[in-house]
């Protein structure tokens, strides 16, 4: 059984995930190892040193240099192991440039998956190839959407917070009134055929997309939905695999088929789902903008607010988007020992850096330290007894949130003004 992920460290491996992606080398110097699990590192770093004299081989000189540069200082981290933790490891290292050519920087990144990995790579290349360790952050709960009436058909999938349509069809059926000459029996039959060739096509779509190896794995259930009867008639008719009408959990009514219809059955299965992280968000969200509405002293909001009142003990549930931008920094003066704490986006750190002491005029502020604000309030959670959760940016109710701030609390009891 998967070890469920903690979601503060998921979000931390997401955003260091982002920033690899974004680094690119000069040349193929960059190194990207896997070591599966509980694999002997002596054997590692044995692979390594041949591949520190495969590398002598290299005809560019900085190449070369920077290759063989990345390849010790890798060895020396992995010298820290004994073997690969059960979960596996990942390391990154290359000449990283700063600030155009001659600027490089030698970077390395150690990362434990937070699941097993077994994969065992060595490469270099332009990149970091991190598309093995982002396949861990997967949602590993998926459910299958399929919204259905007689004129339209969609099929989908709830990934956590996120709402994937895989495709839309339409059926083409006539409608219930019969053209001029046919009669009435005969125009019914081919109208009956014609709805059980789109019931059959549809299955087959359903069937190809949800059997797929790598996702029917994943699949937890399926929930299908539509206005009327044509939803319970497709189920009756249609020649789905029955690997997949024994994952179906919920048929439910809607007003609307097609893609809207997808949005509108997870919106009506919140019982069904109500561990799945979208509706988990939808619910709190709508419980926030409740409070806005109705009980504004129950609430705070903005991050301002927020740290007036952290050492308050009055805050219950904290809700922070997970892209939320700012951090605590905090400054000293190099000759008097002032220190200052700010809380800023990240790119307003270097204007706020090296400027004049403001309280003996002699010595530049520095950073001593800096903290993502995410990071600072999850430290802090179990110390001041609050909950904390992030809020995708992904969703309709995500972007609703960020509007406020992207940072609100869910009080104990009213704030007295």
């Amino acid at each position: 059984m998967a070890t469920k992920i903690n979601p503060i460290e998921k979000h931390k491996l997401r955003k260091l995930i982002s920033e690899l992606k974004k680094k690119e080398g000069r040349g193929t110097e960059l190194i990207s190892l896997y070591i599966p699990p509980n694999k002997r590192i002596s054997d590692v770093i044995s692979y390594l040193r041949e591949e520190y004299s495969t590398a002598s081989n290299i005809k560019s000189d900085q190449t070369r240099k920077n290759v063989q540069d990345a390849l010790v200082k890798v060895m020396e981290r992995l010298k820290y192991f004994d073997v690969s933790p059960e979960n596996g490891l990942a390391v990154f290292c290359g000449a990283i440039p700063q600030n155009g050519p001659g600027s490089e920087k030698m970077e390395i990144y150690v990362v434990v998956p937070p699941e097993p990995l077994n994969l065992n790579l060595y490469r270099c290349d332009d990149h970091f190839h991190v598309e093995h360790l982002e396949k861990t952050l997967m949602e590993k709960e998926v459910y299958g959407l399929i919204s259905i009436d007689v004129n339209e058909a969609a099929l989908g999938l709830l990934e956590g917070d996120n709402i994937k349509v895989l495709s839309t069809y339409t059926s083409g059926i006539p409608g219930k009134h019969r053209a001029g000459g046919q009669s009435a029996r005969r125009f019914e039959r081919l109208r009956e055929m014609a709805v059980h060739q789109y019931f059959d096509r549809i299955a087959r779509h359903v069937n190809d997309q949800f059997l797929d190896s790598d996702l029917y794995q994943r699949l937890r259930g399926i929930l299908v939905g539509g206005p009327g009867f044509t939803k319970h008639d497709f189920l009756k008719q249609a020649d789905i695999d029955y690997r997949l009408r024994d994952k179906i959990i919920e048929v439910i009514d809607t007003n609307y088929a097609g893609e809207e219809g997808l949005r509108e059955i997870v919106n009506k299965a919140s019982d069904v789902l109500k561990n799945v992280r979208y509706v988990y968000e939808k619910k709190l969200i709508d419980k926030f903008l409740w409070y806005i509405a109705n009980k504004p002293t129950m609430i705070l909001y903005g991050l301002k607010p927020i740290l007036d009142h952290l050492y308050d003990g009055i805050i219950d549930k904290l809700m922070i988007i997970e892209d939320f931008e700012y951090y605590k920094v905090i400054l000293n003066c190099e000759v008097c020992g002032y220190s200052d704490t700010k809380y800023v986006k990240i790119e307003e750190v270097h204007g706020i850096a090296g400027t004049k002491c403001p309280k003996c005029d002699n010595g530049y502020l520095r950073v001593k330290e800096e903290i993502s604000i995410i990071d600072m309030l999850y430290e802090l959670k179990n110390q001041l007894a609050f909950d904390i959760v992030l809020i995708s940016s992904k969703t309709e109710y995500g972007v609703i949130f960020k509007q406020f701030g992207g940072i609100a609390a869910i009080l104990r009891y009213a704030l007295s003004y």
